[in-house]
């Protein structure tokens, strides 16, 4: 059934009519237009598809859309201190090789920041292991989590 719904992306509310049970990623790139965020598997397993709802760090492939309605999604398009330190240890650290899984490793990324002031090597192995990625890039992704906190503890 159509409906029309209201979602709140980023902080912006977008008037949405599709089905409730189509997954909120697709309202997300095709009715928002916001295509940071990926399709990469369709089955919630590569996380190239990350968001956060609420905070919470959410696969959105394979979440129908009437579970956000009502709630805030934070897409790669969107900002929080936490991701803004992780764009900057991103570039320092020449993180993306072919950049197809890094919207979804830095909103996984920042789900841990906003949970884990000074994450280990183990919780950012824990944190970022529903994400994939294809060239391989897991050390430099380790490393710039680190250098974010830093960032961020430099600038406090």
């Amino acid at each position: 059934m159509h409906v029309n719904k209201i979602l709140s992306i980023n902080g912006k509310l977008y008037t949405i009519d599709i089905a409730d049970d189509t997954p909120i990623l697709w309202a997300i790139r095709d009715f928002v237009g916001l295509t940071g965020t990926k399709f990469g598997c369709g089955v919630s397993q590569c996380g190239a598809c990350s968001i956060l709802i609420d905070g919470v760090l959410t696969k959105s492939c394979s979440m129908p859309f009437s579970y956000a309605v009502g709630k805030e999604i934070t897409t790669i398009e969107g900002t929080s201190e936490n991701l803004e330190f992780l764009r900057e240890a991103w570039n320092d650290g020449n993180v993306p090789q072919c950049g197809y899984c890094q919207s979804g490793q830095l909103i996984a990324a920042t789900s841990l920041l906003d949970k884990v002031e000074n994450p280990t090597d183990k919780d950012i192995d824990n944190a970022m292991s529903g994400n994939i990625c294809r060239c391989g890039t897991y050390s430099r992704i380790r490393k710039a989590i680190h250098r974010a906190v830093e960032l961020k503890n430099q600038s406090i």
